[in-house]
Formats: C-alpha cells, sequence, structure tokens
C-alpha cells in the first residue's frame, strides 16, 4: 500500500477520533504518531522531533507570559475599568469585547478569556443581564483577537514557523495585522451590534440561585448516644454511606473544625454541618444515626444567616455563607450555669462555615477531572474539596453525585479552605468563575511584567532573536525576578496542546513527504481548474474553517498547511496568500462548543447548547471571510 494511502487511513481515523471527542485530543494525536512510526510514515529517530519544534516552544512560552500578566495584575487594572460601565447592554458588550479583543492581540486568548469571564459574569448579576448574552460575544471576541498578531493564537504560530520551513523566512509579529485587525474591528462591531440579539437570552438559567439552591441543602446533624457514627471517623462515614456527602465542618463544645480538616472520630453531642438534600439526609439517618441538631426556629436563623450578601463589591457574594463566631469571651461559670450557657449558645450561634468559602468554576477542557468521578479524584482528601452541586446546559444534574462523571464545561460549586483553594482549582485544571479574590495579585511586579514583555516583542521586531528565543528568554526572565513562581509556570504549560502540536508536527510532515498533501493539491486543481483562483481560495477557507469547528484549530492549521503550500506550488504562485487563508480560517471555529476552548468554557456558564453557537457563528464566518479575502490579496498579492 502507497504511504500517501497509509497516511490518509491515519489521518481520517485521527479526525473521526477528534471529532468522537471519547479520548482526549493530546491521546489521539500521540497514537497517530505512534502509529505513523510503526508503519514507517515517520522516522523513528524524527518522532518526537516535533516536541523541539520552534512552534511547539514558543506557545509554550506565550503561555507561560500569559500567567504572568495574570499574576502581575496587568489584566485586574484593566478589568475594573471595565466594571464601572453601568447597567447598559450596549456598554458592557463594547466594554468586554472590545477588551478581550485587545487582550487576545498579546496574550494566549484562553488566557484572555479565562481572566475576563468572571468579571462578564459578575456584571451579569450586578445588572440582572443574562450571562448568555455577554458569554458568547465574549468568546468570540477572543478568536477575533488572536488573528492580530504571531503570539495571539497557536494556528498564527505554526503557519509562521511552516512559512519558515517552505521560504526560508518566518511570518513576523504583526505580519498579520493588516488582516487580522480589520477582521477583528469588523467582526467586534458586528457582534456588538447585530450579533448579539441572535444568541438566545437564558435569563437566570445561569445563576447560581438557579443552578444552585444551596440554601436549601444547608443543615447541622447531631451525633447521639445511640449514634451507628459515634467512634467512626469522616472517611468511615463516607464509606458506610456509599456516597459523598459533603461534611463542611465539625464542631465539638467551643472547638471546630473544617472538614476536610477534621481526621479524628466523631463522639456524641458532636454537630455536624452538612450539605445534603432530602435523599442525603434519609441516608444519613437510616446509616449513621445521624439526626437533625437543630429546631424548626433555629434550622430556619441558620438558613437566614447563609443566605448571599450584598453583591456590590463581590461578584461572589450570593455564594458565600456568612462567617458567625464560635465561642464566647465571658468569664468561667459555675458548671451548672455552663452548661446551660453552652446549650443556649448551641440554639443562638450554631455551626459555621468560618474559614470555609463557596465558589463556582468551570472544568476547562486541558482538566485532569474531564471522565472522572469525584470518588476516582480524590476531591475531599487530597484537595480539600467539597463537591456541593454539578451544572450542566445551564441546570442542575439530579444524579448522585458520586456517579457524575465530569465534562469540559461543567459548573462546579465547590467549597474548601480559604488558604489552599486557588491552588487546589489550578491543579485539577478548573477556572474561578464567581470569584476574583483567589491570591493572583502582585501589583508591583505589573510594570516588571510589562517591561518583560515588551523587550521581547522589540528584539523580534528588530531581528534580533527569533520569535521562539525571545519569547523563551521573556518568560525565563519573568521567572527569575519572580513575576510567576516556578510551580505556576509549569502549570500554565498547558500540556494537552504541547502533546497535540509535538505529536501532529511530524504526522504532518508525513502528510508532506509521502506526497499526500499535493495529491489532494493535485485533486483541488483538477476539479476547479475551470474556477479562478480566487474561488480556490475560497475554497481553501472553508474547508479549513470547518475542519476547525470539529478539532482542535491547531491541527486544522497543521493538516491545512501542507495542502495551502501545494495549491500554490501548482498554481505557481506566492505561498504567503495560502498560509495566511488558512491562519485566519483555522481561528474561525465559530459554529461549535467544540473547536475552540473559549467556546467550551462558556457553553455552561452561559447555558447554551450545541446549536446555539451556529446562529450568531454562521454569519460571524461568513463576514469574517468576506473581509478577510480582498484584505489578503491586497497585503499578499499573488
Amino acid at each position: 500500500m502507497a504511504d500517501h494511502t497509509l497516511v490518509f487511513i491515519v489521518l481520517g481515523l485521527t479526525l473521526a477520533a477528534f471529532v468522537w471527542g471519547r479520548f482526549r485530543y493530546d491521546l489521539v494525536a500521540l497514537s497517530a504518531l505512534l502509529v505513523s512510526v510503526m508503519l514507517g510514515l515517520v522516522p523513528g529517530d524524527d518522532a518526537f522531533l516535533g516536541f523541539g519544534h520552534p512552534a511547539v516552544i514558543t506557545v509554550a512560552a506565550v503561555l507561560v507570559l500569559s500567567r504572568g500578566f495574570e499574576r502581575s495584575g496587568v489584566v485586574d487594572v484593566i478589568a475594573e475599568q471595565v466594571l464601572k460601565v453601568g447597567d447598559r447592554l450596549f456598554l458592557q458588550l463594547v466594554a468586554l469585547t472590545a477588551t478581550v479583543v485587545v487582550l487576545s492581540g498579546f496574550m494566549n486568548n484562553v488566557g484572555a478569556l479565562a481572566l475576563l469571564l468572571p468579571v462578564a459574569m459578575r456584571l451579569a448579576r450586578e445588572h440582572n443581564t443574562s450571562p448568555s448574552l455577554l458569554l458568547m460575544p465574549l468568546a468570540f471576541g477572543s478568536l477575533l483577537g488572536g488573528l492580530m498578531t504571531l503570539i495571539g493564537t497557536p494556528p498564527n504560530i505554526i503557519i509562521a514557523s511552516y512559512r519558515g520551513s517552505v521560504t526560508g523566512e518566518t511570518f513576523g509579529m504583526f505580519s498579520f495585522f493588516p488582516v487580522g485587525a480589520s477582521v477583528a474591528l469588523v467582526g467586534l462591531a458586528f457582534i456588538v451590534l447585530l450579533g448579539w440579539r441572535l444568541v438566545p437570552r437564558r435569563a437566570g438559567k445561569a445563576s447560581t440561585e438557579e443552578m444552585f439552591d444551596t440554601a436549601n441543602y444547608l443543615v447541622e446533624l447531631k451525633v447521639a448516644e445511640d449514634s451507628k457514627a459515634a467512634g467512626w471517623t469522616l472517611r468511615e462515614l463516607q464509606r458506610e454511606l456509599e456516597e459523598t456527602v459533603p461534611v463542611l465542618a465539625v464542631v465539638r463544645g467551643d472547638r471546630r473544625w473544617a472538614g476536610h480538616a477534621f481526621l479524628g472520630t466523631l463522639k456524641a453531642e458532636d454537630i455536624l454541618l452538612v450539605e445534603a438534600g432530602p435523599e442525603e439526609m434519609k441516608l444519613l439517618e437510616d446509616k449513621a444515626g445521624l439526626l437533625v441538631g437543630l429546631g424548626p426556629e433555629e434550622q430556619e436563623a441558620l438558613e437566614n444567616e447563609a443566605q448571599p450578601q450584598e453583591a456590590g463589591d463581590n461578584p461572589a457574594a450570593k455564594l458565600e455563607v456568612t462567617p458567625r463566631a464560635m465561642g464566647d469571651a465571658s468569664p468561667r461559670r459555675d458548671n451548672g450555669e455552663q452548661d446551660a450557657g453552652k446549650k443556649a449558645e448551641k440554639k443562638k450561634k450554631p455551626a459555621t462555615t468560618e474559614g470555609l468559602e463557596l465558589i463556582e468554576a468551570v472544568v476547562r477542557n486541558d482538566s485532569m477531572m474531564i471522565n472522572r468521578t469525584v470518588t476516582q479524584l480524590r476531591l475531599q482528601n487530597q484537595y480539600g474539596l467539597h463537591l456541593i452541586a454539578v451544572a450542566r446546559d445551564g441546570g442542575r444534574l439530579k444524579q448522585r453525585l458520586r456517579d457524575i462523571r465530569f465534562r469540559a464545561g461543567d459548573v462546579l460549586l465547590l467549597q474548601g479552605g480559604e488558604s489552599n483553594l486557588g491552588e487546589s482549582l489550578a491543579t485539577l485544571g478548573c477556572l474561578p468563575l464567581a470569584r476574583r479574590n483567589l491570591p493572583l495579585g502582585q501589583p508591583r511586579m505589573l510594570l516588571v511584567s510589562i517591561a518583560v514583555f515588551a523587550v521581547a516583542i522589540l528584539a523580534m521586531l528588530m531581528d534580533l532573536l527569533p520569535a521562539a528565543v525571545a519569547l523563551s528568554a521573556a518568560a525565563l526572565v519573568s521567572l527569575l525576578v519572580g513575576v510567576l513562581p516556578l510551580r505556576e509556570a509549569y502549570q500554565a504549560v498547558d500540556g494537552p496542546v504541547i502533546v497535540l502540536l509535538g505529536a501532529m508536527i511530524p504526522v504532518g510532515q508525513a502528510l508532506e513527504t509521502s506526497g499526500g498533501a499535493s495529491l489532494i493539491a493535485e485533486g483541488l486543481l483538477t476539479a476547479g481548474q475551470q474556477w479562478p483562483i480566487m474561488a480556490l481560495l475560497v475554497g481553501l477557507f472553508l474547508l479549513s474553517m470547518l475542519l476547525s469547528n470539529v478539532i482542535n484549530n491547531a491541527a486544522a492549521a497543521l493538516l491545512m498547511a501542507p495542502i495551502a503550500a501545494s495549491l500554490a506550488e501548482g498554481f505557481g504562485a506566492s505561498v504567503d496568500p495560502f498560509l495566511m487563508v488558512v491562519a485566519v480560517s483555522a481561528s474561525c471555529a465559530f459554529l461549535t462548543p467544540i473547536g475552540h476552548q473559549s467556546n467550551t468554557l462558556v457553553m455552561g456558564p452561559g447555558g447554551y447548547r450545541f446549536g446555539d453557537y451556529w446562529k450568531m457563528g454562521l454569519p460571524l464566518s461568513l463576514l469574517v471571510l468576506a473581509v478577510a479575502m480582498p484584505m489578503i490579496l491586497l497585503v499578499w498579492p499573488l
């Protein structure tokens, strides 16, 4: 069997696996690489050269620099200004979308979206705006902004590197700007003037109050003398229940422990503060002998105190449970008075969630949680997190928490200790959604991070250093001066994307070296020999755009670049306009939630369905095509 036939089979199966989505795209890409090596399509000695490719190094460096911007507070300064726009929807759309467009040009577009997503949610909640009207424009704006510069999106980096391998000279930092800025500006105008009207209005569906009715589930349980749970540890309690029922706190007399920090055994008169619905309550009573420890009046007072605070200063105030002091500073009394005082105090001041925080978070595409359950992840024991509820497609899932396998875009309601909450979420691959007061900022490093990045850009513009070297040096300097801790730098590197790029680069080269790309190009030339070259460029744009909506846009660029170069060679034309067509179209994943991480991240918080995206995405894609094609031919003539 000819090599190009084998390449087509491997790529066909790879694309099918990408679309199926059963396995993560990095595992699919690595499988494609290894199969290609076994079939002799990729030399064994060259199998892993893709991981040292300049495009891979550049993407990793940009991810580290983007996290540095986040950590230093560069974007927080901008976000503070965005929050001042008031309650007019038009101004909110302009402020959010324009900001994310600009930011996405100079940092990873997913990172830009992640930073502004909590701002958008806060705007929606403070001004009673449907989140669905803000989040899809925000996601699409992040894709448009990435078109403007070399480092804005991985397809640009890939296309620039591929041009270097073909012509000996790569695209520069701002080579994409004339076309990308034109497309971004027109796209921005469309989104804020007309596009948002095409987005389904799902009022309240994505709000915490509708998805997570937590106040109705906050209860206190008492360990009686004859309770089965007396003498059990919390781990034994969960094992006996065969269900993860979040124990938020354990109170014994005047002492109180957070649930994840309580390592002892339960004793009579202990009080457990738990998040539980009617089914879980019955389970706790039947299997552990735990009973509600408060009367109706005290329970009502507890629930009233657990209601959300005013949301004027905090985007997540609606999630917070009001802390209440435990204990009393009054002088010691005799035993009888002290016992009576303790009983009265228990009634007045029930167990609290002091020291704990409730937070919404969305599961990222690269999260370690995907396709795993709360039990497999050991959220409580290993990360000190209680899973309270899960929402998907804008509504709370009703099935048992231990049976839920997490998906990208799921919105989780979690509770954990204030000190380690941010680190745990970062390790799990979750994006904080409803709060921004996690330990992120080092404002004193703001100017330092900007200066380091500016020097790297200057070195690239003056051709002093290649992009991969300049940006890697900037990332290294950021680590050395303390803009970003080393651990966070490693967390910032998107492992699945790096593996995808490193594995697919040799496979893409096999498409070219086997003659497969030339064969596809010849077929297109033969089929369209009566057509003008402009028509074939439009066809190339549409093919690449459709591909980017069902697989990762970096993979689409890797596969389409050799075909574009072969088409240019067949026409005897410059390769630049053909490569630029691929660069723009590979980033136009506006039709589905799976084509780009930005789309997936807003799906849960916005309450979107799969079929919602094309309603605004299709006219936006056609508008991008109409603007990009003449601009490409103007800036990069044939």
